[in-house]
């Protein structure tokens, strides 16, 4: 998208569409909806579908305006699926490694549910992490939090970061701040939305302030206002 309406980046890219649910963060998932019922361009947990050439020739008009501007931006990648899903066929992972090569006036946020497959699917001139990537992990909870976060911490990358989106808990994430750069919280939207108690944010802002770890509060349940000690939008340095 030229401009996404996600508030912590300013691109979504997909390279194609499609994946299955994993764990409690998805079962309500939004791709699904707008994939499988309002669009019908994917059967959501069955064959994956590569996204159109037009698609993927934009962040390569992205990185000349980034540039020619001087100005960095981020792009999600992906948004309508996993780039670390075991389903994809890898020669479409190849494909995107590449384009993201040739783009590193954009940063590049790949967030996953499959943090245990980064390893294995990474390209090989990855070394210590490429600059303009940074890797995280959707932690909806205190189970994955414990399941995923030891997976990403394994992969060297130039920012790692969580989305605790949907949080679905209070969730304590001491044991991993001291190696984490960034923590994104947010609650769930869509027609049978989970709530956010407000609290469990503010522990999260709490635990990230006292390891120096920044804050993004990116919504409520259903996007309702925001409290004002919540509005906390920071990025990694």
């Amino acid at each position: 998208m030229e401009d996404s309406k996600i508030e912590w980046t300013h691109h979504t890219q997909n390279f194609w569409y499609g994946c299955a649910k994993v764990s409690p963060a998805c079962d309500f998932c939004y791709a699904e909806t707008m994939m499988d019922t309002r669009y019908g361009r994917v059967e959501w947990g069955g064959t994956r579908r590569r996204t159109g050439q037009q698609l993927w020739r934009n962040p390569l008009r992205w990185q000349r305006e980034a540039e020619a501007d001087g100005v960095r931006r981020r792009v999600f990648t992906l948004s309508l699926g996993d780039f670390f899903d075991n389903q994809v066929d890898p020669q479409w992972r190849a494909d995107a490694w590449d384009v993201i090569r040739q783009c590193p006036n954009l940063d590049w946020l790949i967030l996953t549910k499959r943090p245990q497959n980064i390893l294995k699917m990474l390209p090989t001139d990855w070394g210590k992490g490429w600059d303009h990537c940074w890797l995280g992990c959707t932690v909806e909870n205190q189970a994955e939090a414990r399941r995923r976060i030891p997976h990403l911490l394994r992969v060297p990358a130039a920012v790692q970061f969580l989305s605790c989106e949907p949080l679905l808990e209070k969730i304590d994430l001491t044991e991993w701040l001291d190696r984490i750069d960034w923590v994104i919280v947010g609650g769930e939207t869509g027609t049978q939305p989970r709530y956010l108690e407000p609290d469990w944010a503010r522990d999260l802002l709490d635990q990230c302030r006292a390891f120096e770890t920044a804050f993004f509060m990116k919504q409520m349940t259903s996007k309702k206002p925001i409290p004002h000690d919540l509005l906390i939008r920071e990025y990694p340095k």
